[in-house]
């Protein structure tokens, strides 16, 4: 798979792998955020890419950041049609203020080859050994 990229402006950090068997492409915070504990905002990355068709890219927390420091990415599944700038969502969880640097990673893209299923409509599933039991059904 080939991606293009477009910086949004010279300066703007690519995306990148870190190590050479890594799962997800580093993306880079554009600009400098401050954010307040419990809040949220969308950094722009300064990159906006042109993904396959057939494929998605799926943005996910750097674990890193997740764990030490609280911030959580809101999700995110950019489609191959999108070919905007990529902002990332990200929620402060933590109690103290984060500061986010310019060229400072942010979170990670894993790129999906996408499959679209046909539907059938039934008036019964298979039975299943769960069944309809729901959360916490196979245990704490």
């Amino acid at each position: 798979m080939i991606i293009k990229i477009r910086k949004t402006n010279p300066d703007t950090k690519i995306p990148q792998y870190a190590l050479k068997n890594d799962a997800g492409m580093d993306l880079f915070s554009d600009k400098k955020v401050i954010l307040k504990p419990g809040q949220r905002k969308s950094i722009p990355t300064g990159v906006a890419i042109k993904i396959e068709d057939g494929f998605a890219g799926l943005i996910w927390d750097k674990s890193g950041l997740a764990h030490k420091s609280g911030l959580k990415t809101l999700g995110g599944v950019i489609d191959s049609n999108y070919t905007g700038e990529w902002f990332v969502g990200i929620i402060n969880l933590s109690q103290e203020k984060i500061c986010i640097k310019k060229g400072q990673k942010i979170a990670q893209v894993l790129f999906q080859e996408i499959e679209h299923p046909q539907v059938e409509i039934v008036t019964e599933l298979k039975e299943t050994n769960r069944g309809y039991q729901a959360f916490g059904s196979t245990g704490k």
